[in-house]
């Protein structure tokens, strides 16, 4: 199956888990070791409620509710680009990576979007969810704690969740063979 960030102009990687697995806490530990292997290293990190990145009584946030859209708001530090989506049942993933693609990174990891045909590494802490989410032909890779599934298919590469090298180790070189096929 092709999927649709085939033409993506840098390598795209989904972390896909459970609720509670520790997602974003694996991403804090691979993130500064994927940096300092070289990596310029963007995320979109899906979220399943509202949220609000400014704060009610400043004046970005006043200006937002009285209509701006996009708003955003710049410092010497950062900027924020914030975009109203009433009506959107789920973001758009393609959308969203082409805001990134300006950036030039080396590789975006997407943390949850599970439906999306996209390569992903997988998460799995025993007694957290189902163990469905290993199927798929768009698995790679499972970390799992505790025992390895055997319902994994043969070609995926089993690594153990808290072995943050190996993990690390195995998205550089997932990152590698995407590059060097995405440039043949």
């Amino acid at each position: 199956m092709k999927s649709a960030l085939d033409d993506s102009p840098f390598p795209v990687l989904g972390i896909a888990a459970w609720s509670g697995t520790g997602k974003t806490t694996l991403l804090t530990q691979v993130i500064p070791q994927l940096r300092e292997a070289g990596l310029n290293v963007g995320v979109i990190k899906h979220a399943h409620h509202s949220f609000d990145v400014d704060q009610p009584g400043k004046d970005s946030y006043r200006l937002r509710h009285a209509g701006a859209a996009p708003m955003l708001v710049a410092s010497h530090q950062r900027f924020a680009l914030m975009q109203e989506t009433p009506g959107q049942e789920e973001p758009d993933l393609v959308h969203l990576l082409s805001l990134m693609a300006p950036y030039r990174p080396d590789l975006v990891i997407i943390e949850g979007f599970k439906e999306w045909p996209i390569p992903k590494l997988v998460l799995y802490r025993e007694g957290i969810g189902e163990v469905s989410i290993f199927s798929g032909e768009w698995v790679r890779a499972v970390a799992c704690s505790g025992p390895q599934p055997d319902l994994l298919d043969a070609s995926t590469e089993r690594l153990e969740l808290d072995n943050i090298e190996a993990i690390t180790q195995w998205i550089l070189a997932w990152v590698k063979a995407h590059t060097c096929t995405a440039n043949s």
